[in-house]
């Protein structure tokens, strides 16, 4: 009887060592390095979620990548929710312009104008789920998705 009590007891220090150490580094890891998102709904079709609402792509979120704001135009990216309908804003420095690639279903800049780089939150650099989607993600802007002209480029005249 004490042989199996020696045994049970040595199970659960072994076992709450390891969660102490493994928890922490885990919870870490997802919030500082990478972590895995579903993707839900319509606004990112037809990059993410081709087939509607039958599936739901799975991404891997790189949260080391915009540690420094290193997001180019075309990045998938994912923000810190946040709560104008204008045709040109001007993007003040610090900040970005947000789009999703299916117009109609996007709760985006369109709608909530300029987002400051402090609600950045991760970029999307994979599709993990469903397996026949895997895929590396890579940054593709529309073409009729033209950088609008800066305000000296207007005064100058440029085309």
């Amino acid at each position: 009887m004490a042989h199996s009590q020696g045994w049970v007891k040595r199970y659960l220090k072994a076992f709450c060592k390891g969660f102490f150490v493994a928890v922490p580094v885990a919870v870490t890891f997802l919030d500082r390095v990478a972590c895995v998102a579903r993707v839900e709904g319509a606004s990112m079709q037809p990059s993410l979620n081709p087939g509607g609402s039958q599936s739901s792509d799975v991404v891997l979120l790189n949260h080391w990548k915009v540690r420094n704001f290193e997001v180019q135009r075309g990045d998938i990216v994912s923000l810190v929710t946040i709560g104008h309908k204008n045709r040109y804003v001007k993007v003040p420095r610090g900040h970005i312009w947000v789009e999703g690639d299916h117009h109609g279903h996007s709760f985006d800049s369109n709608s909530f104008g300029p987002v400051s780089l402090g609600l950045l939150h991760a970029h999307a650099t994979h599709i993990l789920w469903p397996p026949e989607r895997w895929q590396k993600l890579e940054s593709v802007l529309p073409p009729e998705r033209l950088p609008v002209q800066s305000e000296e480029e207007c005064l100058r005249g440029s085309p």
